[in-house]
């Protein structure tokens, strides 16, 4: 993607997280060990399904994808947040700005794509267990996660052409700790009429269709669910679920309320609280929330330790 900067401003300057000095470096660590939590955490996961062949089904193979994007999520965003903390002046040039928004769309939108990929992935497990192998098979989960992927880049694509033609002349500043969408609008001397449609249009979209699959696959799964009679059958059912409930609760409530509020609603504070929710709590919360709550994976990190001790 060519970068084409009509702009007068040659960098931008990240406010970052907070302004008081205080909480800069309890801040800074408390971050740099979620950020190694969720290094650590996505990239252990991502290595448990590659070494033991009993977690090749189509489930973990979008968990696999979901901890590689969080992964790459949160490294787009965190380490240049924890520069802010420790920086007295953290500049991010024009480019560099745009290649971060870029990113940052690219693997914002994967997830809500793969995230749907999975509750659809469980509602067939459910709802239909015996056409399971048939519904689910390797070409159909590596069509959803070619779809999930090409959607996302079509979408990054518009989302940064359309910042791409605003013009930025003197404010510099972005009262935020990365570069997003509404912040660098606020910063446009040109109008950003065409942008808030354009936003509310495509991450519309991103959002409300992804969150329509899931909230229609679950009211099936549950359907299903009520409807077996054995207290042990019904516990279990629940239990392949609850964790993907917790994750995409947290992912549409914080994600609607930054970009799909109006723009006059709330502050840019809520939304760096909102933003710090779904590019940084998130991706350190799933491998833990699928990991402690599974019993596959933990069978799988208790082998994949004994045969590295052996």
């Amino acid at each position: 993607m060519v970068l084409a900067n009509s702009s007068l401003v040659t960098e931008f300057i990240l406010m970052g997280l907070t302004d008081q000095p205080l909480l800069q470096m309890p801040l800074f660590f408390l971050f740099l060990v979620m950020y190694t939590v969720t290094t650590l955490g996505n990239l252990g996961l991502i290595i448990l399904v590659i070494l033991n062949p009993h977690l090749h089904t189509p489930m973990y193979f979008f968990l696999f994808n979901l901890s590689f994007i969080d992964l790459c999520y949160s490294s787009v965003i965190t380490p240049k947040m924890l520069m802010n903390f420790i920086l007295s002046r953290n500049a991010i040039s024009y480019e560099g700005c745009m290649t971060q928004l870029y990113f940052f769309c690219f693997f914002a939108i994967s997830e809500w794509y793969v995230l749907t990929s999975m509750a659809y992935d469980r509602y067939v497990a459910i709802c239909n267990p015996l056409l399971y192998n048939s519904a689910m098979s390797p070409k159909v989960c590596s069509s959803l996660m070619l779809a999930s992927y090409l959607m996302a880049f079509c979408d990054a694509t518009i989302h940064t052409g359309c910042v791409l033609r605003l013009t930025f002349c003197d404010a510099n500043t972005i009262n935020h700790f990365f570069c997003d969408l509404t912040p660098l609008l606020q910063l446009s001397c040109t109008s950003t009429h065409v942008n808030e449609v354009e936003i509310f249009i495509v991450a519309g979209k991103d959002i409300i269709l992804p969150s329509l699959v899931i909230f229609v696959s679950y009211g099936f799964i549950l359907s299903s669910i009520f409807k077996i009679r054995s207290t042990e059958g019904r516990s279990k059912a629940f239990s392949t679920c609850s964790s993907h409930i917790i994750a995409v609760s947290l992912f549409i409530g914080s994600s609607t309320f930054m970009y799909l509020k109006p723009s006059s609603a709330g502050t840019m504070d809520g939304g760096k609280i909102s933003s710090v929710i779904y590019t940084i709590v998130l991706p350190m919360m799933n491998p833990l929330i699928y990991s402690l709550r599974n019993k596959d994976v933990k069978v799988a990190l208790i082998k994949t330790l004994i045969r590295r001790k052996f």
